[in-house]
């Protein structure tokens, strides 16, 4: 499958529209349900979404497979960790139809090997699927992995950190 990314600066209500699958996706790892539908039938506008389109350094992105939207990456400069870093994997989606293609695989090492410098991924705790998924991606790109396992006010999950030559 021919996976490519899109810049997706003109591209924000495809990304919105997007966003509610993931955070349908995600609210299965959620120990409590943090957002109700609205009358709409949709999920809430994420507030953070919006900076992926007014802050420097911020990139939104669409996952392309075949052509085809497949997901997003929306890479920001914001670690969870609170330490700096170049990039962070701030969101990344991709469609239940496209999982276990090597879509994700794919975009990631794309999105993560065309920057340089130190790269922070956080992963929730409760998502086991997505640890291994970055694990292996972080090692693909680079043999110098840190790993820790935080569980504070600014994250609760692993985070991974590592420099891209």
């Amino acid at each position: 499958m021919d996976v490519t990314l899109e810049p997706a600066a003109d591209r924000r209500a495809t990304v919105e529209n997007l966003f509610q699958l993931y955070v349908h996706d995600f609210s299965d790892f959620w120990e409590t349900r943090r957002v109700e539908f609205g009358e709409d039938g949709r999920f809430p506008p994420y507030p953070p979404l919006a900076a992926y389109w007014t802050e420097p350094g911020a990139e939104p992105l669409l996952i392309r497979a075949d052509g085809r939207i497949a997901g997003f990456v929306l890479i920001d400069r914001h670690g969870h960790s609170g330490r700096p870093c170049d990039f962070d994997m701030g969101e990344f989606f991709v469609a239940r139809p496209y999982r276990r293609e090597g879509v994700g695989r794919a975009a990631a090492l794309q999105a993560i090997g065309a920057r340089q410098g130190l790269w922070e991924i956080a992963v929730a705790r409760a998502n086991t699927g997505a640890l291994a998924f970055w694990r292996g991606v972080a090692a693909a790109m680079s043999p110098d992995v840190e790993e820790t396992d935080q569980a504070d006010d600014r994250w609760n999950g692993f985070i991974l950190r590592f420099r891209v030559p």
